[in-house]
Parts: C-alpha cells; sequence; structure tokens
C-alpha cells in the first residue's frame, strides 16, 4: 500500500512539474544579448527548450547514454539565459528523459528515440534509406529557403544566423554540443525565409538520417569543415548576397551528403 502512494505521488511530481513547465512564462529571464532570443512569442522559453530537446531525441540526434553539453554551451546554442534552460532541464529529469548526477552533465536516459519518434524518420529506416534522393530533395527545398533567407531575413534574423554560425567554432571538439547549434542555425535560416510550409518541409528532410549523421559528426575535421560553411552562408546572407548565399550552401549540403556517404560505407549493412 505504501508503495503504491509513494507511486503515485511520484507520478503527481511529474505531472505538475511538466504542466508547471507548460504554464511559465518566462520574459524577465530573456537574455540581454540583442540577437540572442530565437524563441517564439506566446510560450515559456523553458517550455520551447525541453520541446526543442524531446525532439532531437525523438529524431535520434540525441541518443540513450549522450551526455548534453554544459549549461554556458546551451545558452550559447539557444541563446536564453540559465533560469529558463535549468527549469527546462529539471522537468525533462522529472520526466524521466535525462538523468543528472551531481556536479555532472545530464545524460539522455534509456528511453528508446524509436519508441518517440514521430513523422519522415520513422518511414525511412537506414536500410531504406536512399542517400542521393534525400540530398536531391533537401537541395530543392532548402536553397530556396536559403534564397529568401537572403532576400526577405530581418537585421535581426540575420544577425542571429551569423552569431550561430560563429559560435559554432567553440564546438570542434564536442559533437553532441555541435549538433545542438547545428540544428538551431539551420532553423533560424528556413525561419528567416518567411515561409512556414517549406520550413517544416526543409525541418521533415533535416531530420531524415540522422542516425548516420551523427556518425559522421564525430570523424576528426568534419565538424571544423562545416562550421567554416556555415561561417559563409552566414555572412552572405548578412550581406544579402543571394548567389554568394545559394552556393555556400549547396557546398555545405555536398560536404554534408558526401561524410554520410563515407559514413555509411564504413558502417556497411546493418
Amino acid at each position: 500500500m505504501k508503495k503504491a502512494e509513494a507511486k503515485t505521488r511520484e507520478s503527481v511530481v511529474v505531472t505538475d512539474a511538466f504542466s508547471e513547465l507548460v504554464a511559465a512564462e518566462n520574459a524577465p529571464t530573456r537574455p540581454s544579448t540583442a540577437y540572442a532570443e530565437p524563441m517564439r512569442e506566446g510560450r515559456s522559453i523553458a517550455e520551447q527548450v525541453a520541446n526543442r530537446i524531446m525532439q532531437m531525441i525523438k529524431s535520434g540526434n540525441l541518443k540513450s547514454g549522450d551526455r548534453l553539453p554544459t549549461e554556458a554551451q546551451m545558452t550559447i546554442a539557444f541563446g536564453i539565459s540559465r533560469p529558463p534552460l535549468r527549469e527546462a532541464l529539471k522537468a525533462l529529469t522529472l520526466m524521466g528523459v535525462l538523468a543528472s548526477r551531481q556536479g555532472g552533465r545530464y545524460t539522455v536516459t534509456d528511453l528508446s528515440p524509436s519508441r518517440l519518434a514521430a513523422g519522415v524518420n520513422v518511414m525511412l529506416g537506414v536500410a531504406q534509406y536512399d542517400v542521393a534522393e534525400h540530398f536531391e530533395a533537401r537541395a530543392v527545398v532548402e536553397l530556396e529557403l536559403v534564397r529568401l533567407s537572403a532576400e526577405r531575413a530581418t537585421l535581426d534574423e540575420r544577425a542571429r544566423i551569423m552569431k550561430l554560425a560563429v559560435d559554432g567554432r567553440a564546438f570542434h571538439d564536442d559533437p553532441v554540443a555541435f549538433r545542438l547549434i547545428d540544428i538551431e542555425f539551420h532553423q533560424a535560416l528556413y525561419k528567416g525565409a518567411h515561409n512556414a510550409l517549406l520550413s517544416m518541409l526543409a525541418q521533415g528532410l533535416y531530420d531524415v538520417g540522422l542516425d548516420v549523421r551523427r556518425v559522421a559528426s564525430t570523424v576528426p575535421g568534419v565538424i571544423a569543415k562545416s562550421v567554416a560553411q556555415h561561417v559563409r552562408v552566414a555572412e552572405a546572407v548578412l550581406a544579402g548576397d543571394v548567389a554568394g548565399a545559394v552556393n555556400a550552401y549547396r557546398q555545405h549540403l555536398e560536404h554534408v551528403r558526401d561524410t554520410t556517404v563515407e559514413t555509411m560505407a564504413e558502417r556497411g549493412p546493418t
């Protein structure tokens, strides 16, 4: 009886914590950095951070046993201050998605991403994954988004794209942290295009094949090259150089495609 009561109390605590996370208003905790705020109005910052981390787990970009970046790294990647970040991490810990040790970094639990995965990534396992088809689709959608972003992005959006690209230089030796800021960089580019439907398509295509690309990101030199390419794309977008931005992004996609192919070849059949 006591065990049942304890379990019920624990369930209530988790539910209440998550409800508080969803309902929280964090406007006072926004950073003072002029271009650091990427989150949407009308939803708590902590809720959005929690959802983004959950999406990384659902897509397979974060897996069981992965250590999250440090709090300092995550505040850079998300462009937020520590209070809402800690609120999000606490809620995810109570939900059993993350685990923490005294004085240590958060770790993804043994909650299987395959049970959480949704959307495009569920339909395409590694066995059916066609790299050429995937990156052909990405080129069609994302090159247009980059073109539109170079034309339409606001000054604040261009500044954020540039900031994320440059901040990536700090993560050359941390694949997990880089994958986090990489998502933020690409989403910032999509957002700058001001086309919600194309952005949704691009995000779905980005999530395909992440199981392979997360391995590719651990190969020495891959992250450094990606970061340098991000900077070239961002510089062109910042300058409103449409042709330059599209060309730089095409080279980046080719790099990601080639390293994906190489990783698949090394892994062999699964």
